[in-house]
C-alpha cells in the first residue's frame, strides 16, 4: 500500500532542502499578508518556514526565547509583535524591510514590507533534516 503525506509535510521537505525557495516563500507570504490581512494564514505560513529551517527547538535556542512562548506566538490568530516578528525572522536568517509603495499597487495596499536574508547569518545556515 502506497504511504500518503500531508502536504505541509511535503512543502517543509522541499523548503528544508532550498533556501532561496524558503525564503521566497516567507515573502510572499508577507506580500500577501499586506493585501489581505490574515494573520491566520500569515501565521500557519512562518510556521511552516519555522519547521523548513529547524524547528520550534532549533529557533528556541537561536533566540534565547522559550519553546512553549514561540508556539504560541506561531499559533495565535494575531500576527506577532514587530519585534517578535523580528526576533524569529533574524534568528532564520532573515530581516524585515520596508520599501516604497509601487505605483502600480492597488489603493489597499499600504506599502511593502518584505523579508530578506541576512547575508551573515544565510552561509551559516544548514538545511534542516530532521523535522517533526
Amino acid at each position: 500500500m502506497k504511504k500518503y503525506r500531508k502536504w505541509r509535510d511535503i512543502v517543509i521537505e522541499q523548503l528544508a532542502i532550498d533556501w532561496d525557495a524558503a525564503l521566497d516563500y516567507i515573502q510572499f507570504t508577507m506580500e500577501e499578508y499586506q493585501v489581505d490581512r490574515d494573520a491566520t494564514v500569515f501565521l500557519l505560513a512562518l510556521q511552516t518556514f519555522v519547521e523548513s529551517q529547524g524547528g520550534i527547538a532549533e529557533l528556541a535556542n537561536k533566540t534565547g526565547m522559550d519553546e512553549e512562548m514561540l508556539s504560541k506566538t506561531l499559533s495565535c490568530e494575531k500576527a506577532p509583535r514587530i519585534d517578535t516578528l523580528a526576533t524569529i525572522l533574524t534568528a532564520l536568517g532573515c530581516q524585515l524591510s520596508i520599501e516604497p509603495k509601487d505605483e502600480d499597487c492597488s489603493a489597499e495596499s499600504a506599502g511593502n514590507v518584505s523579508v530578506a536574508p541576512l547575508e551573515s547569518v544565510k552561509s551559516e545556515m544548514a538545511p534542516a533534516t530532521n523535522n517533526k
